[in-house]
């Protein structure tokens, strides 16, 4: 049995995203009566909420546009700290001292994500490495080419997690030329920190929705699910199934986002770090569990995974739907509806 990363049912990843105080390819299908729009992370952001107002304990009544606003201020305060595009966020900071001697003295919400990307590479027995956003030096997804042996070889030289050294609050990349890029998880642990800050604010008939790294807050006020559409992995304006969530989280994870044709072949932009080539067993993987950064840990884990992938899911006691390079679907617990084609 694997170590489970769902909080409902081992507490470890809750307990290291505590943070301070404070499906890709998922599209909401019911009409919401508010909603808030904004981008953010390099992709379409909302939020909608169907409390009218929510209750602070501290503060009184909150009318909803203040929750709105409180709600996005968090989304982008973890933007700009998390992000490897600004020079003064901490993923900068700790890679500019790559080789160094001296590392880099983190805040406890850092330090707690940093546990978390450890749990991930120990789980996936290293093929989710939050070392390797190096490999996206070699691969260029707007031509046809695949990049040399050579080339990956030399990248792959600065990807691996025990290469990052850690003692208490102090972070040292021991390698020069090594970065962190929190790309596989800070969009969903920003969904659940907004939809944390939310729930405090007494709201809770809405989601917070990250270019489809959704976290629900609860059901519609008539206790209904909220419906979402999985994209079909072939066909863009399609979907290729109808999922319920009244609670939780739901992501998604595929081969379509980012990829490029060579000879006939599928190379997307999941990346193995072990390998620094690309899965090719899965077109896509929904997973739905409590929070926002499991669900997109699992999704990328199992699409990782290959053929393991449903195995390791089931030990992780979740529900998913999983559609293979055939379009066979696997389902596991999920309330659904399958659209026209699949198998």
């Amino acid at each position: 049995m694997r170590p489970q990363l769902v909080p409902s049912r081992s507490g470890a990843v809750a307990r290291s995203l505590a943070a301070p105080s404070a499906a890709r390819a998922s599209v909401p299908l019911a009409p919401d009566p508010a909603s808030a729009t904004f981008p953010a992370m390099a992709c379409a952001c909302e939020i909608r909420l169907e409390d009218e107002q929510g209750w602070s304990v501290e503060g009184g009544v909150v009318a909803r546009d203040t929750a709105f606003m409180r709600a996005i201020g968090e989304v982008r305060r973890i933007e700009l700290k998390y992000s490897r595009y600004r020079e003064d966020s901490v993923i900068t900071q700790l890679n500019a001292t790559a080789g160094q001697a001296e590392g880099v003295s983190v805040d406890d919400e850092t330090a707690a994500l940093l546990d978390f990307a450890g749990t991930l590479y120990d789980d996936s027995r290293g093929r989710f490495d939050v070392t390797s956003g190096v490999l996206r030096h070699a691969w260029d997804f707007r031509s046809d080419q695949l990049p040399s042996a050579e080339r990956l070889d030399a990248l792959r030289a600065n990807v691996g997690w025990p290469l990052v050294a850690r003692q208490g609050r102090q972070v040292r990349l021991t390698r020069a030329g090594m970065e962190l890029d929190f790309g596989g998880i800070g969009k969903e642990y920003a969904a659940d920190r907004a939809a944390s800050l939310l729930q405090s604010l007494g709201f809770h008939h809405g989601f917070v929705n990250l270019g489809g790294d959704i976290r629900v807050l609860g059901p519609r006020p008539d206790g209904q699910p909220w419906r979402f559409g999985i994209q079909h992995p072939r066909a863009p304006q399609a979907l290729t199934a109808r999922i319920e969530v009244q609670e939780g989280a739901l992501a998604t994870s595929g081969d379509y986002e980012r990829f490029l044709i060579h000879d006939g072949r599928r190379y997307c932009h999941i990346l193995d770090a072990r390998t620094g080539w690309p899965v090719q067993h899965w077109q896509s993987i929904s997973v739905a569990a409590p929070t926002c950064v499991a669900a997109g840990a699992l999704t990328t884990i199992a699409m990782l995974m290959g053929e393991e992938a449903l195995d390791y899911l089931d030990d992780q006691g979740v529900a998913y739907l999983a559609i293979d390079q055939q379009q066979h679907a696997y389902a596991r617990a999920l309330s659904l509806d399958h659209a026209p084609g699949l198998r």
